[in-house]
């Protein structure tokens, strides 16, 4: 069987799950076919996501006369599919309210993506999120070409429900995959309870093999790392105001920002409004293999995000058997709770400052304790070889 993977930009710097996803499922014996609407930006740092960007077939970049040309030869072989694509078309266009052109270039790459994967023989497109990928992959549907599911991970996604078409595009899909409890919930909030039994758990996952339990100590040098974009969602900011604090009673905290993005110049500003440019350090985005020692060593993981599906980095520390501090938010109670880390309050700069207090104050026999239950539950939800199984038999059972 061959299937084809759907993504609006691939690869990018803070999408490895995709790639391990990718490979999990080719390792099962199924080939992939790479498709992606463009390509990132941004330098890719890991060499792994730059071998990916050479098998991606981009669908839009560089090709505006190709889209014109599938466009016409479709209109002329296919009237019927055209038709019934132009009118799933209209009903997304009218659902957003606004936004013809990218509306008009959703179509084309649909009509592109149809006879790509004819031409590659994909039997099924599976997409991640429910955003312009999903609408793409609908409307090649309607065209005729493969049948689509899709991973929905929100938390963009499950706003304005109406606007993004989420309805439909679970309605025509053959199946969705959702990343948490949380999100099948949402999306059952946004399609109806009719579609509940095509809405599947599918968890983002990490491969075990590439994650062994850190054998790094939990001594005084341990620093907190956080990993991720700089954003306001991510709140980065926020935990530097908590090290602030934290420095009054432990003048020798360590914070160590691993990434890159807009709020840089903010969370610089406190870190010199707040004098501590020897308490936290900015490495910018760095290489998996770089990430994996930093989390290694950390006393624990701290993302206190304000928005988030359920993080794939705390996967990550908790297979590396390091405890961690997030949010209370969305999927992110599914897996950590004090037995394994400290939940706190979304923006509460002095509930932040107060886990980190305690994970320094902890011992580390308990840290460890904590780590290894981490790494248990990662173990038993989030192996990304069964993961990659699972979303297989999905497929499998809907493609025949």
């Amino acid at each position: 069987m061959r299937i084809g993977y759907l993504m609006n930009m691939y690869p990018v710097i803070s999408g490895t799950f995709i790639r391990r996803e990718i490979h999990a499922i080719e390792a099962e014996g199924v080939a992939v076919m790479r498709y992606a609407l463009r390509p990132w930006e941004g330098a890719l740092v890991d060499p792994a996501d730059r071998a990916e960007q050479e098998r991606t077939f981009y669908l839009l970049s560089g090709r505006v006369p190709a889209l014109l040309g599938d466009f016409a030869a479709e209109c002329a072989t296919n009237p019927a599919g055209v038709w019934r694509a132009l009118k799933g078309w209209a009903r997304l266009w009218r659902n957003a309210g606004r936004g013809f052109v990218p509306h008009v270039a959703y179509l084309l790459e649909a009509v592109s993506l149809k006879r790509r994967a004819a031409r590659d023989g994909i039997a099924h497109i599976h997409a991640h999120f429910s955003t312009n990928t999903a609408a793409v992959a609908l409307l090649s549907h309607r065209l005729g070409g493969p049948g689509y599911s899709f991973t929905a991970h929100g938390p963009d996604e499950f706003v304005d429900w109406g606007p993004a078409s989420l309805a439909m595009k679970v309605a025509e899909a053959r199946f969705v995959a959702a990343i948490s409890d949380f999100a099948r919930v949402q999306l059952a909030l946004a399609a109806g309870m009719e579609h509940w039994g095509k809405l599947r758990i599918v968890h983002c996952g990490v491969n075990l093999d590439d994650y062994p339990p850190s054998d790094a100590p939990f001594d005084e040098s341990a620093p907190f790392v956080c990993v991720g974009r700089l954003c306001p969602q991510k709140a980065q900011v926020l935990i530097v105001e908590a090290v602030a604090q934290v420095a009054q009673t432990h003048p020798g905290v360590q914070l160590r920002l691993i990434g890159d993005g807009d709020t840089r110049p903010e969370i610089e500003a406190a870190i010199t409004r707040h004098g501590l440019e020897r308490n936290v350090t900015l490495l910018g985005w760095r290489d998996n293999a770089e990430v994996r020692r930093e989390l290694g060593r950390a006393r624990a993981l701290v993302l206190p995000s304000f928005a988030e599906g359920l993080p794939v980095v705390i996967m990550e520390a908790f297979a590396l058997g390091r405890p961690a501090i997030s949010s209370f938010i969305a999927g992110i109670p599914e897996l950590v709770d004090d037995s394994c880390g400290w939940m706190v309050p979304a923006g509460s700069v002095e509930r932040i400052a107060a886990a980190m207090r305690a994970a320094l104050e902890t011992d580390a026999g308990t840290l460890a304790a904590m780590g290894a239950e981490g790494r248990a539950r990662v173990e038993a939800r989030h192996d990304i070889g069964q993961e990659a199984r699972t979303l297989l038999a999905q497929i499998r059972e809907v493609t025949g």
